[in-house]
């Protein structure tokens, strides 16, 4: 077995293994320990043993006894210094840590639950997924992230504690709260994909490790939850958007625009299991924004060209999406989307309300939007000082250059 296919086996396995193990013990910073021990265990041993019939099960049982060692030690600790007295497992812990079988449940959703508390902050939510669930290493979530290694720990130890002092169960949120915390979630996985197909810093335009990723937790929430209509709408948006990837750079890293990409390179399986996901969706309603994104992002990929977008039925399905949500980047598409339809006018006329809104008023992509829609209307000084504007205003080196680029070919001083 190669170390990739080994890490094939692994990634989604350890998720269920610190489900199992939180639901049992409770105890996650001790129980995550005892995972990668196991999981260390597993990468020393199964290439010359032999991976075991039950590759879950195993790793259960052997970060089971890890975990009664440490919490034995923890308790030992305590109790010299008299904080506690004498602590023994309960026998199902004992069973557990022997040859107990594991319970057949995969608790991979209630994990991702659990680390998308309402209790732990957005970037507390990103952190904890992408490391308890995701499997990534403190550093690679750190480098993703643009911050020091050490900055990353400490956000993820924090999110522990917030987890651990909060006493939240280890279950299914009730039936009262689910629909909020799925929202969560989806929102979460949303932004990890955000971040990897289009990195708001640093030299590259994509990480394709976090994309890829966030597809691999929408995959699983999904198959766990397949009557939910916003899981599949999200997986589907991921998979058409992602679909257009190995189009949307050039040999140098040179950002390509979606009208100039070319098609023939958009990865067709991602593009056909996506219109397939939202064609099924759709009919049931009432439609979600994930659902309404992904139809139009369906529309977008199902063009054979970009003179053949249908650009009447996305700015369509933007108003409804409007209607839903006061999502300003959603407004800043609807105004692409009208200009395409009706005119850069039109267009223009609705970048009105986004750029009185303080959540956007000062983003890079208000000023590549007005900056388009005035090269559109002919107005190339406006547009070049728009151009100009949007660099100064992204922190991401490929869309610095393109937009620079723009404004150079548009001329002036």
């Amino acid at each position: 077995m190669t170390a990739g296919e080994l890490e094939d086996l692994l990634r989604p396995l350890t998720p269920q293994v610190l489900g199992a193990l939180v639901r049992r013990y409770g105890h996650f910073d001790a129980a995550e320990d005892a995972v990668q021990e196991a999981l260390i265990a597993a990468v020393s041993q199964w290439p010359d043993g032999g991976v075991p019939d039950d590759p879950r099960a195993w790793l259960i049982r052997v970060a089971s006894r890890r975990l009664t060692d440490l919490l034995r030690a923890e308790q030992a600790r305590r109790r010299r210094e008299g904080a506690v007295a004498a602590w023994t497992p309960p026998e199902e812990w004992q069973a557990a840590a022997a040859d107990e079988p594991p319970r057949d449940a995969d608790d991979t959703l209630i994990l991702l639950f659990l680390c998308c508390h309402p209790v732990l902050s957005p970037d507390l939510q990103i952190a904890l997924t992408l490391r308890s669930v995701g499997g990534l290493t403190t550093g690679e979530i750190a480098r993703a992230f643009f911050v020091p290694e050490k900055t990353m720990g400490q956000r993820i130890s924090r999110a522990k504690r917030r987890i651990r002092d909060s006493r939240v169960p280890f279950r299914m949120p009730a039936a009262a709260e689910r629909a909020g915390r799925l929202a969560a979630v989806l929102h979460v996985l949303y932004l990890i994909f955000s971040e990897g197909y289009a990195s708001t810093a640093g030299t590259s335009l994509v990480r394709g490790e976090l994309s890829a990723e966030a597809i691999r937790l929408a995959r699983i929430v999904h198959r766990l939850l397949p009557g939910d209509g916003e899981a599949a709408g999200l997986l589907a948006l991921m998979l058409l958007t992602d679909a257009r990837r190995p189009a949307r750079t050039a040999p140098d890293g040179a950002l390509v625009p979606l009208a100039e990409q070319d098609r023939t390179l958009w990865k067709a399986d991602f593009v056909a299991e996506g219109v397939a996901l939202i064609s099924e969706v759709l009919p049931h309603g009432p439609a979600g924004p994930y659902q309404l994104q992904g139809a139009i992002a369906a529309l977008h990929d199902e063009a054979a060209t970009a003179r053949e977008t249908d650009w009447p039925q996305i700015a369509a399905l933007y108003e409804v999406l409007l209607g839903m949500s006061d999502n300003p980047m959603a407004a800043l598409n609807h105004a692409v989307a009208v200009a395409m339809h009706r005119g850069p006018a039109a267009g223009l006329a609705l970048l009105e309300k986004p750029a009185a809104d303080p959540r956007i008023s000062g983003h890079h992509r208000l000023h590549a939007v007005r900056a388009h829609l005035l090269e559109m209307s002919g107005d190339t000084g406006g547009a070049r000082a728009s151009y100009l504007a949007a660099a100064g205003r992204t922190h991401s080196v490929p869309e610095q250059r393109y937009l620079n680029g723009k404004a150079a070919r548009l001329g002036g001083a």
